[in-house]
């Protein structure tokens, strides 16, 4: 299981590795470099793979400041599947998925910046 250590504006550490782009953690891995379509918004495309994961929860960190938007055709299929959804800017997100991955299956998709 994936422990995130530190997150600061554009760097993350997890399980004591750095990473310097957007991240995917699941529970057996991290996938750096995740891209979005859109920079500034997550839409069905951008989580598509992580819903095939079948998380019970997905936490979403919209970046330092919260500028990345999630779309309400994510939420409807999120909330379709009974996956729960968590929105807020990273450095939340990180302290959250520290508490909820400890319980439940757990899914972060990360903006590091903005």
């Amino acid at each position: 299981m994936n422990t995130i250590d530190s997150y600061h504006f554009g760097e993350i550490v997890i399980s004591g590795e750095k990473y310097s782009s957007d991240v995917i953690i699941f529970p057996d891995r991290v996938q750096s470099g995740w891209r979005r379509r859109q920079s500034h918004e997550v839409n069905f495309g951008d989580i598509a793979g992580i819903l095939n994961e079948s998380p019970e929860v997905l936490i979403v960190g919209t970046g330092a400041w919260g500028l990345v938007k999630v779309l309400p055709e994510v939420e409807r299929e999120v909330k379709e599947r009974n996956i729960k959804l968590i929105a807020e800017p990273t450095g939340e997100a990180c302290k959250r998925y520290n508490q909820l991955s400890q319980s439940q299956r757990t899914v972060a998709a990360l903006h590091l910046t903005c």
